[in-house]
């Protein structure tokens, strides 16, 4: 039986996405197979309101904010997911990075 696995999935200001994309990799995210750095990507846009006593990397406190964002997903051995995370974390641009972790069913669990 495989490691069990997890799927990080991250927002990440468009221009920042391939040096969150490396640590990741760097992490030990996004290995499948003989590959590594496996992810995948969609655009968006991400909106929030910085509140008092935040410093915001993008816009000010008190006003609205739209910024392009990718949405970035990779798969980790869970084993390894919270090394994956603060690693992620340390290497965001962002002040609060908006992340989830989602468990997986490999082919072997089912």
């Amino acid at each position: 039986m495989t490691e069990p696995l997890v799927v990080i999935v991250v927002y990440v200001p468009h221009h920042d996405s391939d040096a969150v994309r490396r640590v990741l990799d760097e992490a030990g995210a996004g290995r499948i197979g003989d590959y590594r750095g496996c992810s995948w990507s969609t655009s968006g846009t991400g909106r929030f309101t910085p509140l008092a006593g935040a410093q915001p990397t993008i816009g000010a406190v008190g006003e609205p904010e739209q910024v392009a964002e990718d949405r970035i997903e990779v798969v980790a051995p869970r084993s390894r997911a919270r090394q994956i995370v603060e690693a992620m974390l340390a290497g965001h641009p962002y002040e609060e990075p908006a992340y989830h972790v989602i468990p997986v069913l490999t082919l072997d669990q089912l």
